[in-house]
């Protein structure tokens, strides 16, 4: 689950928005300089450097002159998330590559992470609604990973009504049996997460990432059902039911949703930067333990990402690839130490996993993450 943002109007319309998606970067098409956008934020103000700029690949380079740790959105008028980076610590500076189409937007400074954030407003110009040509070999990445996450979708639907089955039946262990095999679809495409909508919040939100008057609904409900709990009501039969429903309205959504190479890339980079924050402390599973499932698949959605845009980031930045390749590998060997068969998804139960083996674990998300908070540049050079 990616953490709650602005307002549950911002999840339930990002499928629109992704139009364009974000990621840290080094340098985009733009040239930076006095091509860029620059965005001091602190935590009272979040001054901009042009209100006015061309539509296609923008480049945004953000300062936080702040005490607190900060984010910036880029929004539609609506709340709509554009694009995004979260985490910008103080006296850091980051720099997001993206995609954006002639309109108007917002440029939203968030210090501390709350709130509705100090806002800007800004014009992306240019002719029609268009952004910068991609190549052929971009498109066939999106139309590859495209075809990736619908097969999750299809193959998730019938682990989840397994789950669910089992919940309307009021069994307890069986639910238990099928809850993290039924999220590992879902897991594996979180880099688009955003992409479908409302999608997100309905089916995984976590019960500290509710929203003012949002009902809580989706596999972590049940998850404290049966863990926490250890019962199942008839408003627990009557979740699984709509759990099931929300993910078939997933499943169709895949083939209308909005995925650029830049959404690929700086959505996995995002789900890594969720796994160090959530699923590597055992935020994500706190009743199940079942954190290192969600974290191995997150690992391979974000992987899958970065195989199909190799091929064009390679042209632009061989080291990069060879240092993910590296990273990526590094990773997976980690990973499996925790995995009681090479060719299943069982692992450890993450309450047994110790203060040294998460710091372990930890290390190598960031080290994983740096380099591929580069890829959304690498790709669009």
């Amino acid at each position: 689950m990616r953490p709650a943002r602005l307002s549950v109007v911002t999840a339930a319309a990002t499928a629109a928005a992704l139009t364009a998606l974000t990621g840290c970067a080094e340098k985009s098409d733009a040239k930076g300089g006095d091509h860029a956008i620059r965005v001091t934020a602190s935590d009272s103000a979040c001054e901009v450097s042009k209100t006015e700029f061309p539509a296609g690949h923008v480049q945004l380079e953000v300062e936080n002159k702040g005490s607190k740790v900060t984010e910036v959105y880029v929004l539609f008028p609506d709340d709509r998330i554009v694009t995004e980076r979260e985490n910008i610590g103080p006296g850091t500076k980051a720099t997001i590559t993206a995609e954006i189409k002639a309109g108007d937007y917002e440029i939203a400074c968030k210090p501390g992470m709350t709130g509705d954030g100090i806002r800007q407003q800004v014009k992306a110009t240019g002719k029609g609604a268009t952004t910068a040509k991609r190549s052929p070999e971009l498109d066939a990445a999106v139309a590859a990973y495209r075809k990736y996450v619908q097969q999750q979708a299809d193959e998730t639907l019938p682990k989840v009504k397994v789950f669910t089955d089992a919940v309307k039946k009021g069994d307890v262990e069986a639910a238990k049996k099928a809850y993290a095999e039924s999220r590992i679809g879902w897991e594996r495409t979180e880099p688009v997460a955003e992409s479908f909508g409302d999608i997100d919040p309905k089916v995984d939100v976590r019960e500290d990432g509710l929203e003012a008057g949002q009902e809580w609904t989706g596999w972590h409900r049940l998850e404290k059902a049966l863990w926490q709990d250890k019962k199942i009501g008839d408003a627990e039969k009557k979740l699984a039911g709509t759990l099931l429903v929300d993910l078939a309205d997933w499943q169709k959504r895949v083939g209308k949703a909005e995925i650029t190479p830049t959404s690929m890339a700086n959505g996995a980079k995002e789900l890594l930067d969720e796994v160090a924050s959530g699923k590597v402390t055992g935020e994500e599973e706190r009743y199940s333990h079942t954190d290192l499932v969600d974290f191995k698949a997150n690992v391979e959605g974000a992987q899958q990402a970065f195989e199909l845009l190799k091929p064009a980031a390679v042209k632009n930045d061989p080291k990069l690839v060879a240092e993910l390749d590296k990273q990526f590998a590094a990773m997976t060997t980690l990973l499996d130490k925790y995995r009681a068969d090479k060719n299943t998804y069982v692992f450890q139960s993450y309450d047994k996993v110790g203060k040294d083996q998460r710091k372990e674990l930890s290390d190598g998300v960031s080290a994983l993450g740096e380099p591929l908070s580069k890829l959304a540049a690498a790709v669009v050079k």
